[in-house]
């Protein structure tokens, strides 16, 4: 006799049956009628594999049309990648079917895709946006049903959210830093007006403000990419003397930053300690493998998905799940001042 397999979902019971999951699920909540025959062998296949409904998924799908929409900002850029592919699987396992949409981070896109889902009745709609807003989206975000908001906060809007906790990753990092014996430090972050980017900030001067003599030397803020960390750091190594360590808000800017860091001749963590954000990029092939705070991409994607299927009664929700320290080989003690480095024995820059 064949094993019952273990968690089987709605397209195991449509593959054995030879029907699409839309037709099973239609089928179980009672909402499509099907020949004697096909009935059977979805009856046939249900008891077979064990399979059993998730009850909110049933609830959200009855008359509609069992699937959600996802609007991302970048879907080249590896945290929005690893979102995406975390909430597909979620989707997928509630019997879901996914619509994603990439805005280009622009808010004409975002306001033309917030429209397109409302018209195409997408069961609910998970939405990230990473720009300050200057109301339009709130506006928009207001009046369309069933929205989770994911990674950055649009300001006035009464959605459900999902936010990982940037200031106690600000503060981890920060706290790490000066327990190496660090006290001139670097902040390279992300966009003005940014949740984000105010958050890990304020988590880091709150971790400065415990440690006498800890100061904050060097800071810049700009876009989350490769090109703002090369830009930051140029602008970092100006400084002499150099802070001995960097707090960099995301692995796009830590791979800018080692860019020009190395071009300058300056070793890590021999001459500057490193600290990242988000850890879903290659930080830890990286030689040295860089420390850095871990979001919970994929239990982010799991709950948008999870809030989506709930019965929603009450207020919306505004959840920030923990972040945590990844420590790696980017980060020893500072080199005593007379052997570091000076601007004058630096390799010039281009």
């Amino acid at each position: 006799m064949a094993t019952r397999p273990v968690g089987a979902r709605i397209r195991d019971v449509a593959a054995a049956a030879r029907v699409s999951p839309a037709a099973v699920s239609r089928y179980l909540n009672g909402s499509l009628s099907l020949p004697y025959p096909t009935a059977e062998r979805i009856d046939h296949a249900v008891r077979r594999l064990d399979y059993r409904p998730n009850p909110h998924a049933r609830r959200l799908s009855l008359g509609r049309s069992e699937t959600i929409g996802l609007v991302l900002p970048d879907i080249a850029n590896p945290f929005f990648a690893r979102l995406a592919a975390a909430i597909e699987e979620a989707a997928d396992r509630a019997g879901l079917g996914l619509v994603l949409s990439a805005t280009l981070n622009r808010q004409d896109r975002e306001l033309e895709y917030l429209e397109r889902m409302r018209r195409n009745r997408v069961d609910g709609l998970i939405f990230v946006t990473n720009h300050a807003d200057d109301g339009a989206l709130c506006r928009a975000l207001n009046a369309a049903p069933g929205v989770i908001l994911l990674d950055e906060d649009v300001p006035g809007a009464a959605v459900a959210k999902v936010f990982c906790d940037n200031e106690e990753g600000g503060f981890l990092a920060g706290r790490h830093l000066l327990a190496a014996g660090h006290r001139r430090l670097a902040f390279i972050g992300g966009p003005p007006g940014l949740m984000s980017a105010r958050d890990r900030r304020a988590g880091l001067t709150r971790a400065l403000a415990r440690c006498a003599g800890a100061t904050l030397v060097y800071e810049s803020s700009g876009p989350y990419t490769i090109a703002e960390g090369a830009r930051a750091a140029a602008g970092l190594l100006a400084i002499d003397p150099l802070p001995t360590a960097v707090f960099a808000a995301s692995d796009e800017l830590v791979l800018g930053l080692l860019s020009v860091v190395r071009e300058a001749g300056l070793g890590v963590p021999r001459d500057i300690s490193i600290v990242g954000f988000d850890d879903v990029g290659p930080l830890n092939l990286l030689d040295p493998p860089v420390s850095t705070i871990r979001q919970p991409v994929v239990a982010i994607g799991e709950r948008a998905v999870s809030l989506l299927i709930a019965d929603g009664n009450g207020p919306p929700p505004c959840e920030h799940l923990p972040v945590h320290l990844i420590e790696r080989a980017s980060v020893a003690p500072p080199r005593h001042d007379s052997t570091r480095p000076s601007n004058k024995t630096r390799r010039k820059q281009p």
